[in-house]
């Protein structure tokens, strides 16, 4: 028995996929550097897939009746760090990304002032404004 569409076009989409990933997108190539160190970048690489598809008519046996399928992919590609060799050292420097919580952490010194305005029975830096 033939395979069915769907797994044709399932099986096609993932050698492309498997074609694309390759070592060096998570470890990049290395470079050197002018003082003689050897710099790599580190990625983070993340695969989306999605495959469906459907016959059309109320007999799927027939030759006649159509098939529709497609597939979908996504790639997202996150630098991570660089490993910086230098002689007999290796050191992994990790790029920064701000997190959430480092904007929680910015903002307390602002809550703490408009906090104590409050209590002392003032309004704050930030309190809403009466309607005119």
């Amino acid at each position: 028995m033939d395979k069915h569409p769907i797994e044709n076009i399932m099986t096609t989409t993932m050698e492309n996929i498997r074609d694309m990933v390759d070592v060096n997108t998570v470890v990049g190539d290395p470079v050197t550097a002018a003082e003689g160190a050897t710099i790599i970048p580190i990625s983070r690489v993340s695969f989306g897939f999605a495959a469906g598809g459907g016959e059309y008519g109320a007999k799927p046996e027939l030759s006649a009746t159509p098939f529709a399928g497609g597939t979908g992919a996504g790639v997202t590609v996150q630098p991570m760090g660089f490993l910086t060799i230098t002689g007999n050292q290796v050191r992994l420097t990790p790029v920064q990304y701000a997190a959430p919580i480092d904007r929680v952490i910015d903002m307390i010194p602002a809550l703490v002032k408009d906090a104590k305005a409050f209590l002392e029975g003032g309004q704050g830096d930030n309190s809403p404004q009466p309607l005119h």
